[in-house]
C-alpha cells in the first residue's frame, strides 16, 4: 500500500495532467488521495510546496525513464537519435500529456521563483544531458531545441509526426 505522501503525489500528477495546476485545489487533492488534511499539511506547507515536490519527483522519474530507455545504446549518436523514440514512447504511455514542467510554467506567474527555478533546473539538466553526449554547445543546444519543440508540438497536435521529423533532422546534424 502506498504511503499518504505517495498517494498525494500520484493524485497531484493525475489532477495536474487532467485539469492543470491552477484549477486543482488542495481540498480536491486531499479528497482524491484519500488522506487526512493533517497528513497533507504534515508533508506540504502549501500547494506551491506540493508543486515543487511533484516537479522534483517528476524530474527523477523522467530522467530515470530516459536512461532506462537508452540503456542498451552504445554511443552518443545512437542515444541522441533514440531519445526521440523515447518521446514517442512517453506519448504512448501518457497520451500526449506533454511536458509537466512546461504545462505548469504556462500557469504560474513569472515571479514565482520557487516553482520557476525547479522548472529551469530540469531544462538545464536536459541541455546538459545533450551537451555531455555531444561536447559541442551549439550542436547540443540545437538538438535540445528540436527535442523540446517536438514535445510541445506532439502535445498540441496529438501526433508523433514532428518528433519523427526532428529525429531525422537530428540524425543529419550529428552525423
Amino acid at each position: 500500500m502506498k504511503s499518504p505522501k505517495e498517494r498525494i503525489i500520484e493524485t497531484t500528477f493525475q489532477l495536474f495532467a487532467r485539469q492543470g495546476y491552477n484549477s486543482t485545489g488542495i481540498n480536491q487533492i486531499i479528497s482524491e488521495a484519500e488522506v487526512a488534511r493533517a497528513s497533507f499539511y504534515q508533508h506540504f506547507k502549501s500547494k506551491e510546496d506540493l508543486c515543487v515536490e511533484f516537479l522534483n519527483v517528476r524530474h527523477e522519474y523522467w530522467f530515470g525513464e530516459l536512461n532506462t530507455f537508452l540503456a542498451n545504446e552504445k554511443d552518443s549518436t545512437s542515444k541522441i537519435i533514440k531519445a526521440f523514440d523515447f518521446l514517442v514512447d512517453m506519448n504512448k504511455k501518457e497520451n500526449f500529456r506533454g511536458c509537466s514542467f512546461l504545462n505548469i510554467l504556462s500557469e504560474i506567474p513569472m515571479d514565482n521563483i520557487k516553482i520557476l527555478s525547479v522548472i529551469q533546473s530540469h531544462k538545464a539538466d536536459l541541455r546538459k544531458y545533450f551537451f555531455e553526449l555531444l561536447h559541442d554547445d551549439i550542436l547540443s543546444d540545437h538538438i535540445y531545441m528540436l527535442f523540446e519543440s517536438s514535445i510541445i508540438e506532439s502535445q498540441l497536435f496529438k501526433s508523433n509526426e514532428l518528433i519523427e521529423k526532428s529525429k531525422r533532422i537530428a540524425t543529419i546534424l550529428i552525423q
